[in-house]
């Protein structure tokens, strides 16, 4: 059902980690003033530039002056990440780095898990046109064993936990038969869609993603936490417990139902949803005003004792079974319903849409 080919991936002739960065949608102007002052070529200069033309012009000039240069030969690339989550425990995410011919939603090649909004897209598409290539991947799943492994030799580029090697492997057939699920970058794919219908190239309708198996041992899917300003009547009223001891209820509850822990500053409660509901979708039904959002428990606790917000509502992990589901049927959830960690990084491989 997917295409998946490989690509002449551009990349830095002097690749090092002062030239990486986190996807674009992560980074605080604090944080991309800081990269950017790492190397003047660091990557957030074109995904975060002043301008998506200057952006656009700033890498064809790259490539023009040979900061990055292009693999003679298409392939595709196996990635490896190590890293510490969130709940502190270290795990090891393997995948593939490959081209996906983008086709509409419709033919279910693809499937979306997530709402949209339009100001993300109209950026991305500037940079696209722009810079004629995908600057950075996004992350799909699919469901099945991986169709290859890292070669046992050191990695062709490294840095900041994520290695990635050039492999010669045929992947199409395997792919052939398979739905892909975007994990992160829904915006950047409806944005390439329309990229390609604007162009109309073989080369325009291709783009950079990394594919990883729902069975890879290093998968996880971790929660993102709900907490509400200005809403003092989302206060559970009624009795209490301790905070500790309804994150353990929290964690033994089954997933036939939705539930969540409401913290407030009289206490912590246990809240139960309908059956067949997601956890988010239980505190989406109150609504966005007065929302946001964290992945660290810790830090919506924080808020809430500090008086920033009225009431934290800590969730459970969306399970990757239940995203599939529902993508399948073709619902879209609440916006972070699902938070993937460790974030892909930028500034490894480029994808030139140009033959």
């Amino acid at each position: 059902m997917a295409v998946v080919t490989p690509f002449r991936a551009a990349r830095y002739a002097g690749p090092s980690e002062a030239v990486v960065a986190p996807p674009y949608d992560v980074i605080s102007p604090a944080e991309r003033d800081a990269l950017a002052a790492r190397d003047p070529h660091n990557v957030v200069r074109l995904t975060l530039a002043g301008s998506e033309e200057e952006a656009g012009r700033l890498f064809r000039a790259w490539l023009d002056d040979g900061v990055l240069v292009r693999d003679p030969e298409p392939a595709v690339w196996a990635l490896s990440q190590d890293y510490v989550g969130p709940d502190g425990v270290t795990r090891r995410r393997d995948g593939i780095v490959a081209a996906l011919e983008v086709e509409p939603y419709e033919t279910r090649a693809v499937l979306p898990h997530e709402r949209t909004h339009a100001g993300p897209k109209e950026s991305r598409l500037r940079l696209l046109r722009a810079a004629r290539a995908q600057i950075e991947p996004i992350f799909l799943l699919y469901d099945g064993g991986a169709p290859l492994i890292a070669p046992d030799r050191e990695p062709d580029l490294q840095a900041e936990g994520t290695r990635l090697w050039r492999v010669d492997a045929p992947v199409a057939q395997f792919f052939a038969s398979r739905q892909l699920l975007i994990a992160d970058g829904h915006h950047r794919y409806e944005t390439a869609l329309a990229y390609h219908a604007e162009v109309g190239t073989p080369e325009s309708g291709r783009m950079l993603v990394v594919l990883v198996s729902t069975s890879d041992p290093g998968l996880e899917i971790f929660p993102t936490h709900r907490v509400f300003s200005g809403r003092p009547e989302l206060v559970p009223s009624g009795h209490t417990g301790d905070l500790g001891e309804m994150l353990a209820r929290l964690a033994a509850e089954p997933y036939d139902r939705s539930v969540a822990v409401a913290y407030s500053r009289t206490g912590a409660v246990i809240v139960h949803g309908e059956l067949g509901e997601l956890d988010v979708e239980l505190v989406d039904r109150y609504g966005h005003d007065g929302i946001g959002y964290t992945p660290d428990v810790c830090e919506a606790v924080r808020r809430v004792e500090a008086g920033e917000a009225d009431v934290a509502f800590l969730l459970r992990a969306t399970r990757i079974e239940d995203v599939f589901a529902r993508a399948r049927r073709g619902e879209v959830m609440p916006q972070k319903t699902t938070y993937f960690f460790p974030k892909v990084l930028s500034g490894l491989l480029f994808m030139p849409l140009e033959p």
